[in-house]
């Protein structure tokens, strides 16, 4: 039996001494962050004309200088391609983006943000950059330090990734 001041990571060391569990340490807090950076977000969206999804890509073809292909965007975010091809698809039955076959690649797709989506994102993006700024204000000098270390992370996952 175990009491409720045990980690996860004590009762699987406990239950089963064979695994490896340190990979628990990194994996949980990154789903923590996940979890509270959406928690304090959600409210942003609520009767929002984007989901949070949405407007990642839009964000993302705000300030894009060229028309730009859905494994680009896919590639960023990522999400797979069916998510990305879906979340597109409801974009642009809004009219927040246009689509348009590459001339160059009749397999892609050249994607380019509308007058709406610009004027979508221009007015949440400001209002979610508000929040995160407020989660990330108690880092202060330390800041930097975070940043490097999920640099750092995203280039391990990507290593074990290929």
């Amino acid at each position: 039996m175990h009491t409720t001041t045990d980690s996860p990571l004590e009762r699987w060391a406990a239950a089963r001494p064979d695994l490896d569990t340190s990979p628990m340490e990194v994996i949980s807090l990154v789903k923590r962050v996940e979890s509270l950076m959406a928690a304090a977000v959600e409210p942003l969206y609520a009767g929002a004309p984007l989901t949070p999804a949405e407007a990642d890509l839009l964000i993302r073809l705000r300030h894009a200088t060229e028309p730009t292909i859905a494994r680009r965007l896919s590639d960023e975010v990522g999400l797979s391609r069916a998510a990305i091809s879906k979340t597109l698809g409801k974009l642009d039955k809004r009219g927040f983006i246009q689509r348009e076959p590459s001339q160059a690649d009749r397999r892609a797709t050249l994607l380019t943000l509308t007058p709406a989506g610009q004027a979508a994102v221009d007015a949440l993006f400001p209002r979610q950059l508000a929040v995160e700024a407020a989660l990330l204000a108690g880092l202060g000098d330390r800041r930097e330090q975070v940043i490097q270390a999920l640099r750092a992370l995203i280039a391990s996952m990507r290593a074990a990734q290929t």
